[in-house]
């Protein structure tokens, strides 16, 4: 399961920017997000997927990347629930 679609809606609802800028490759900061707005938007993934983001990689940039990250930490999370 990629949050790739998920990601794009959230960032669409809560910042306003037009699809065709939401591109998994492009910048989030090319795309109007500045450092305040990106970490806002990461504790709002956060209430989304009920998940805590690590800080490995303060140089993830683009959706695709952030993504990746959350389908990781969303199936560790799944991964933990089976084995409990």
């Amino acid at each position: 399961m990629s949050s790739l679609k998920e990601l794009q809606d959230l960032i669409q609802e809560k910042y306003d920017i037009p699809p065709e800028k939401l591109a998994p490759d492009a910048s989030m900061r090319e795309s109007g997000l500045d450092s305040l707005s990106i970490a806002e938007f990461v504790f709002a993934i956060e209430d989304h997927f009920h998940i805590e983001l690590p800080d490995e990689d303060p140089n993830i940039d683009t959706l695709g990347e952030l993504a990746a990250l959350v389908d990781r930490v969303v199936a560790a999370k799944d991964n933990l629930k089976k084995t409990a």
